[in-house]
C-alpha cells in the first residue's frame, strides 16, 4: 500500500491527515494531489474568514450562485476524461477579482478527505455584469482510476466556493454545497421473436451495467429495479409495462404478450451513485 501524506485546509488553517491510496493507482493526477488549497494559497492573502458555521461579515464578497456542470451531474465511464465547468455569481464594493472552486469527498474538510477535484486553472475567467458583480467560470477534469480511484467515491461531493474581491477581502466556504458524481451506466433491450403473430409470446431479454473504476470495466448492476416500458408504432410516448429487478449479473428478462407493432426498452430511474439511462427501443413487427 501507498501512503500519502494529505493536507485539508478550511479557513486558511492547514489539518494534516493521512491517505492510503491503492498501490496500482496511477501518480498523474487525483489521489496524487489531494493537496487542497487554503484560501491564503490560492489567493495570496494572509488570512481568511469562513462563511462556514459563521454569517459572513459585512464586508466580504457575496456569493449567489454556484453551478456545477450545468447542473448535471458529472457522470464518467471507464476510459476517458471527463472535463467540465464551474461556475460562480459573487459581488462585492470593490468588483471580484478571482474565485475558486473545487468537489471533495469525505466527512470532515480537516480530517478526512479522500478525494480531490480541482481546478485545471490558475485563475478563474471573470466577467463583469456591473462594477460589482461578476461571474467567473473555471474548469475541472474528473478522470477514471486517478481521480476517481475508487467505486466509493461515487455520490454526493462537497462544493468550495471561494472569492477574492478587488480590495484583497476573501470569501471562502468548504461546504457551500454538493454536487453528484456517479458512475456512468448502460442498458439494453432486446426483443423476439422478431416478427411474432399476435397472442404470441414476446420475450425481452437485456442487461443493466456500470463503470468501475478500479477494473475499467463495466459490471452488471445487481438488484435494480428497471421498468419494462413500450411505445406503439406511430406514437412518441412510452407506457410502463411491468418493473422486473435486474439478477446477480445485471441481466434483464421477462414476457409480454403480442398485441401490436412497436418499440419496447428498458429504463432505469437511477440511483445516487449511477445515472438513469433508457435503453435503446427494439421494434417488434407484430403480424
Amino acid at each position: 500500500m501507498r501512503i500519502r501524506a494529505t493536507v485539508a485546509v478550511v479557513s486558511g488553517a492547514l489539518a494534516l491527515s493521512v491517505f492510503v491510496a491503492p498501490a496500482a493507482q496511477s501518480d498523474s493526477r487525483g489521489a496524487a494531489d489531494l493537496d487542497k488549497p487554503s484560501a491564503a494559497e490560492r489567493f495570496g492573502v494572509s488570512s481568511a474568514k469562513s462563511a462556514f458555521s459563521a454569517a459572513a461579515a459585512a464586508d466580504e464578497p457575496v456569493v449567489s450562485k454556484v453551478t456545477v456542470n450545468s447542473g448535471k451531474s458529472v457522470v464518467v465511464g471507464t476510459t476517458y476524461a471527463k472535463t467540465f465547468t464551474v461556475s460562480l455569481t459573487a459581488s462585492h464594493a470593490s468588483g471580484i477579482e478571482d474565485a475558486y472552486i473545487d468537489l471533495w469527498h469525505g466527512t470532515d474538510v480537516e480530517t478526512d478527505i479522500d478525494g480531490l477535484l480541482w481546478p485545471n486553472e490558475e485563475t478563474a475567467t471573470c466577467s463583469a455584469s456591473s462594477a460589482t458583480t461578476s461571474t467567473c467560470k473555471l474548469t475541472i477534469t474528473a478522470e477514471p482510476g486517478t481521480d476517481l480511484y475508487m467505486n466509493a467515491l461515487a455520490g454526493t461531493w462537497h462544493v468550495t466556493a471561494g472569492v477574492l474581491a478587488g480590495d484583497g477581502t476573501v470569501f471562502w466556504n468548504d461546504y457551500f454545497t454538493t454536487h453528484k458524481v456517479q458512475r456512468a451506466a448502460r442498458l439494453t433491450a432486446n426483443a423476439s421473436p422478431e416478427p411474432v403473430k399476435k397472442g404470441k409470446t414476446i420475450t425481452v431479454t437485456g442487461k443493466l451495467s456500470r463503470a468501475n473504476w478500479q477494473t475499467f470495466k463495466y459490471a452488471g448492476y445487481t438488484n435494480q429495479s428497471v421498468k419494462l416500458q413500450f411505445r406503439k408504432k406511430g406514437t412518441d410516448t412510452y407506457t410502463t409495462l411491468k418493473t422486473i429487478k435486474s439478477n446477480s449479473t445485471g441481466d434483464l428478462k421477462t414476457t409480454v404478450t403480442a398485441s401490436t407493432d412497436g418499440y419496447f426498452r428498458y429504463s432505469f430511474a437511477g440511483t445516487s451513485t449511477t445515472p438513469a439511462i433508457n435503453a435503446a427501443g427494439d421494434f417488434v413487427d407484430v403480424q
